[in-house]
């Protein structure tokens, strides 16, 4: 019975878990590049942008619904991105880090002090650019968290506001209403107004910094899903 119970237990095997979870990524960043590489992008307002992301010291957020294109679109370019420790988050962290990006993992509610204090000292050891879902892991949907106004307040690094949609879209009925653009179709990627945090800011500025990045956001984001003729609640 001792043998039996111990030989249950030995099922699970920790090798046989991270093989699975490479085989995810692998799958997930070819499935991303499968769809992305037909799509005809255009980009919208990028010049507000432009200087600061050439110059890799900025903070890119976007909706949890708009990751795919973003991270397809910077691949390779080492950006350290909070990722949450969910099920879910782990398959985004597979994808991430094959697509050359470093995750960190945790959020505002696991792990989170850990996590802001290891992006934080990731963004000052090299030069390179922080990525931030500022309504993840968990909603609300289109509310923007502390956390990333926080970490540009630590940093020195702007904030940039970015969004997409595209004509021929799949939605799916998460939480966070999960946007997945069709093989072949159009798509626009739009830039926000920079936001620049002060390193010294009492409560009320921390707010005020905090919904002007989210009124930025979700301006993109009505713009360019009103582009296409959608509404997506």
């Amino acid at each position: 019975m001792t043998f039996y119970l111990n030989s249950k237990l030995a099922i699970r095997n920790p090798q046989s878990d991270s093989l699975k979870w490479r085989l995810v990524g692998w799958l997930g960043k070819g499935l991303v590049d499968l769809i992305c590489s037909t799509m005809r992008i255009r980009f919208v307002d990028l010049e507000k942008a432009r200087s600061l992301i050439e110059s890799r010291r900025f903070i890119f957020t976007f909706w949890h619904s708009r990751i795919l294109m973003i991270s397809y679109l910077y691949k390779g370019w080492g950006a350290a991105i909070l990722v949450s420790k969910s099920k879910d988050g782990e398959i985004m962290a597979q994808i991430l880090q094959r697509q050359g990006h470093e995750t960190i993992r945790g959020s505002t509610s696991r792990h989170g002090l850990r996590a802001m204090t290891k992006l934080i000292k990731a963004l000052k050891k090299d030069i390179r650019p922080g990525g931030m879902v500022p309504d993840g892991p968990g909603g609300p949907r289109f509310k923007v968290q502390p956390g990333v106004i926080a970490l540009a307040q630590k940093t020195g690094y702007p904030i940039v506001p970015v969004s997409y949609g595209a004509k021929r879209i799949k939605i799916f009925a998460s939480w966070d209403r999960f946007l997945l653009p069709y093989p072949f179709t159009e798509c626009r990627v739009i830039f926000g107004t920079p936001v620049s945090v002060p390193t010294k800011i009492d409560a009320k500025g921390h707010e005020s910094y905090r919904l002007r990045l989210e009124d930025e956001l979700n301006r993109i984001t009505k713009v360019v899903d009103r582009y296409y003729g959608h509404r997506i609640d």
